[in-house]
């Protein structure tokens, strides 16, 4: 391969890897939407198999984005394999690789989210708690997505530095949802049922958390990737 190629082909690689992350993020928004409450219908036609069409519509959509996972693993194990990239080539190609592992699970995270929604909200007050997380989850991810895609180290340190807030935003909010439900539903909810509603609640919670996770590792590794930098990596 001529360096021209070469370079082109690196041109390429974080073209794709910004493509797979726009499509999780339209996965990770649809998510959010559905715990919005906004299509509950359409969710429970995906999880249930009521709608066949619909249900492998969305499958096949997360089917594409494990397919583009292990395209473009493969893509960055070739360049380093066969053309061995030095310098801050070989930065971006190894951070590539790692940030393309955060991508999938943030697609993987949509599908449990989505899962959360279909089974539903009780109340008001804990599901608009749990809404304002999660816009704060997509924006964190979002900002990552951009950072990796003008390599902005500056930005990259902001998205960390807003993830110990964030972080305890998701505990209070763990914490205040216990207390909503169980404070103002427990005398006319059957236990079951307030059971149910509290773990999913949490459950919903923990995982946005982790989205916010994800994103802090990808502006971490495009610091190191940008400016051989490791101080976020952790």
């Amino acid at each position: 391969m001529s360096r021209e190629a070469y370079h082109e082909s690196l041109d390429e690689l974080r073209a794709d890897v910004e493509s797979m992350a726009n499509g999780v993020s339209a996965q990770l928004l649809a998510a959010l939407d559905a715990l919005d409450g906004d299509d509950r219908e359409a969710a429970r036609a995906v999880i249930d198999g009521d709608d066949r069409e619909a249900a492998r519509a969305v499958i096949d959509g997360d089917d594409e984005i494990n397919r583009r996972y292990l395209a473009l693993e493969s893509d960055c194990v070739d360049l380093i394999a066969l053309q061995q990239p030095v310098a801050s080539d070989l930065r971006f190609v190894a951070a590539t690789y790692k940030i393309l592992t955060d991508l999938e699970r943030v697609g993987d995270l949509a599908t449990n989210l989505a899962r959360y929604a279909l089974a539903g909200g009780s109340d008001v007050v804990a599901e608009a708690r749990v809404r304002r997380i999660g816009e704060t989850a997509f924006g964190q991810f979002r900002d990552a997505v951009g950072v990796y895609a003008d390599a902005d180290a500056e930005a990259c340190r902001a998205v960390a530095a807003r993830d110990d807030e964030f972080d305890a935003a998701c505990q209070h909010a763990s914490e205040a949802v216990v207390r909503e439900l169980v404070g103002s539903e427990a005398d006319r909810w059957d236990v079951e049922r307030l059971l149910d509603d509290v773990s999913r609640l949490l459950l919903t919670i923990r995982d946005l958390e982790r989205v916010g996770d994800h994103a802090v590792n990808i502006a971490a590794r495009t610091l190191y990737m940008d400016e051989s930098d490791p101080e976020l990596i952790y």
